[in-house]
């Protein structure tokens, strides 16, 4: 469906799906301005340290990597260690934050119940209160399943449930949606796709499904019917941050194989698969999950510091970073470092830097993300079709979409009558460098607008309930698995003890494996803590 069919199935004046300006809408960007990272650009005439401190175990960054890093050293008995941040608070592309009181997302926002391979993650749900054996069964805390009704689309002027577009798509559709269901269950048999995937061996399949985009590995399948497309590309848009002519074949078949399949219409699913395909989320997203992780640090967790020099020595590793509240230089001396940073940051800040991290920082493509908190005071009315839920994505098929819908905040309240919440929508741009430098240089008012134009094409009255928007911006949201990484060795050399002079450094980021979801983070940050002599 085209922009004009689109506005045309809403069947609503111009003015109303999106021309007024919201005058009236407060907001602005929030988080730590982009500055504050870019000062690694420029090391020169930076002051002398005012200050050395020492500690057993330096880990720099407070994403999900570093933050189950300091988990695993506390699980060893180790306390003697301090973790490094760049923000105001941990977390990474998992923060969370507030708008008139309701929590909400900065970032990620849920996290697909485990599968065996994650033995980590599912010991910290357990951990957590989340997970626990019911009459020899696992069981999951309901409280924080996502409550259904779980997603729905707006597609050709009403909403269906489900993302995959099935209402009047024709017979050529429903034969793709079977054929391409087919393909990921021979593949799956072929190939082991597992998360984490540290778990899963390279085989020939994964290299070859590797070697190719997922456009054109879709091409040489025949798998060519618009409206499986354009489930495809966003699903990848959605984890990837990118669409299906920029990320491998892998990492589309991985996206299915790996957890729950591909599920064509009529096919049943059963309570296993159900059971599976569940996804623990919460007000506030992922932050849940970080917050709890970073409470027990107290005073060994410093936020706000800019790392900018690392230096490997036989006897120990010499870190630099900018206290950003003091605006001085500290040094601190570790026994060991764990780089729990984007290795592009890790690069960076390195002093010479091991070949395997100079060729994978280079191979590695980041795509940028927007994040738009939208508080609204009542609740919209809707479309016919399908009730409110969870998830909420708009069918567009430009090649130039980059919205991924909106999450409802206050989806898992068990409020009976619907009210005032904050809708979290989501923006992929691509790897498009252009795209990254717009999201940075377009003022609030033009984000605001976009959002709107988009959200108001389902909910007209949107800009009417909505009294504030927080926009938070993401240079590199996220790796992408573009062709070849998945096979690259530079990242599996970076995954493993490091020789000489670099032995006391440990790398543990979800860039090692290619692609940035929360089981990958926290593994490789739990496994290197682990492994720490």
């Amino acid at each position: 469906m085209k922009r004009r069919d689109f506005l045309a199935a809403s069947a609503l004046p111009m003015g109303l799906a999106g021309c007024d300006k919201p005058l009236h809408i407060e907001g602005g960007f929030v988080g730590v301005s982009h500055q504050r990272g870019h000062a690694l650009r420029d090391k020169t005439g930076w002051p002398a340290p005012s200050k050395t401190r020492r500690t057993r175990v330096l880990i720099a960054g407070g994403g999900v990597a570093g933050l189950a890093a300091a988990r695993a050293l506390r699980l060893r008995g180790i306390h003697d260690f301090t973790l490094l941040e760049l923000e105001d608070t941990a977390g990474g592309n998992s923060r969370g934050g507030q708008v008139h009181g309701i929590p909400c997302p900065l970032g990620a926002h849920y996290l697909p119940v485990p599968g065996d391979d994650a033995p980590e993650v599912q010991d910290l749900l357990e951990e957590l209160g989340l997970r626990q054996r019911v009459a020899g069964r696992w069981s999951y805390d309901e409280r924080h399943l996502c409550h259904s009704p779980q997603e729905r689309l707006f597609f050709k002027g009403q909403w269906q449930e489900g993302l995959l577009p099935l209402q009047g798509v024709g017979p050529q559709a429903l034969a793709a949606y079977q054929r391409f269901a087919q393909r990921v269950q021979d593949l799956a048999r072929a190939g082991r796709f597992t998360i984490p995937v540290s778990k899963m061996p390279l085989l020939p399949v994964h290299r070859a499904l590797d070697a190719i985009t997922f456009e054109a590995w879709l091409g040489q399948n025949q798998l060519l019917e618009p409206h499986l497309r354009w489930y495809l590309d966003y699903c990848c848009r959605d984890d990837y941050g990118a669409g299906i002519a920029t990320v491998s074949a892998w990492a589309g078949i991985h996206y299915f194989a790996s957890r729950h399949g591909f599920h064509p219409p009529g096919v049943e699913l059963g309570e296993r698969v159900e059971r599976e395909s569940a996804v623990l989320a919460w007000p506030q997203g992922n932050a849940w999950l970080t917050q709890r992780l970073a409470a027990p640090l107290g005073e060994r967790l410093l936020a706000g510091r800019v790392v900018m020099r690392v230096a490997a020595g036989k006897h120990g590793v010499e870190i630099d970073a900018f206290d950003a509240a003091t605006q001085s230089l500290e040094r601190w001396q570790a026994d060991h470092c764990i780089l729990a940073l984007p290795l592009f940051v890790a690069a960076r800040v390195l002093e010479n830097p091991p070949p395997a991290l100079r060729e994978a920082a280079a191979r590695l493509c980041y795509a940028p993300w927007l994040v738009a908190n939208i508080h609204i005071k009542a609740a919209l009315h809707d479309r016919p079709g399908a009730a409110p839920s969870w998830d909420n994505v708009m069918y567009d098929e430009r090649a130039t979409a980059q919205g991924l819908g909106y999450v409802d905040a206050m989806h898992q309240s068990l409020r009976t009558v619907p009210g005032a919440t904050v809708l979290t929508c989501y923006r992929a741009f691509g790897l498009d460098p252009a795209q990254r430098q717009s999201l940075y240089e377009q003022p609030w008012t033009h984000w605001r607008d976009a959002v709107l134009e988009e959200l108001s094409v389902p909910h007209p009255d949107l800009r009417a309930k909505a009294t504030r928007m927080d926009i938070m911006r993401y240079g590199h949201a996220m790796s992408t698995p573009v062709p070849g990484i998945r096979s690259s060795a530079a990242l599996a050399a970076l995954q493993g003890a490091q020789p000489a002079p670099w032995q006391r450094l440990h790398f543990a980021h979800s860039d090692l494996s290619g692609y940035s979801v929360f089981e990958e983070a926290f593994t490789q940050g739990h496994l290197r803590a682990m492994a720490l002599g």
